[in-house]
């Protein structure tokens, strides 16, 4: 199987975590391109990208979803994958992820089946993910497990044919949602969630979890 993932990091505030993410990265062969964008150029994270190989996009407080969706638009290789700075996402699922994007254009990690869980979760995202994938599944007629999990793999060309809009954590929503109305394949590869390692989740329950019940009720309207 040759290198041919380009991972993209979104980064913010996350220099606890980042050197040991980019150091574990180096050593997975599949990977040949690390793209990590750091949300302000006052970030303590950049120092520490620089300090490997990777290419380093600076934004100015655009969100996590425009970090994804700008990391994306510079990635060379056919498959790209979501990958989070927290050190939450173990990179040993990446051959799982690759082997399975050979028969569809978008693979979701799932954190939800027997196979596999999450020492990161609380109980208040274990519900609302609970509440709003079976909305999705339900209402959107998306079929996936764990529709907050953004550890994704695609082909990279058809993610930035979805023209993602959202800026924020609401792109996890738009884009499952997207890939339907778009008729492309996808599946799920099931992935344990590792805790992680320093520094403070980024969400905030309440109020994204109301921003992403506007999101749903959105994509409900343009289907």
């Amino acid at each position: 199987m040759s290198n041919n993932i380009s991972l993209i990091i979104p980064a913010k505030n996350e220099v606890e975590s980042l050197e040991a993410v980019l150091s574990e990265i180096q050593e997975n062969k599949l990977v040949d391109e690390i793209i990590v964008v750091v949300d302000n150029i006052n970030d303590n994270s950049v120092e520490t990208v620089n300090k490997f190989n990777c290419k380093l996009i600076i934004q100015k407080n655009n969100g996590y979803g425009a970090a994804i969706i700008e990391g994306f638009k510079h990635a060379k290789n056919k498959f790209g994958c979501i990958f989070n700075a927290d050190h939450s996402f173990d990179p040993k699922y990446l051959d799982a992820l690759t082997k399975e994007s050979t028969k569809n254009d978008f693979i979701f990690g799932t954190r939800y089946n027997k196979e596999s869980g999450s020492d990161d979760d609380t109980i208040v995202t274990f519900i609302g993910n609970k509440i709003f994938t079976f909305i999705c599944n339900k209402i959107l007629k998306i079929k996936i497990s764990d529709v907050l999990f953004t550890y994704v793999l695609c082909n990279v060309e058809k993610f930035n044919k979805l023209s993602l809009k959202n800026h924020d954590f609401k792109l996890c929503i738009e884009l499952p949602a997207k890939v339907k109305q778009n008729n492309f394949s996808y599946s799920e590869v099931p992935i344990f969630e590792r805790k992680r390692y320093g520094g403070k989740k980024k969400v905030n329950a309440l109020k994204d979890g109301f921003l992403i019940l506007i999101e749903i009720i959105k994509n409900i309207q343009i289907r």
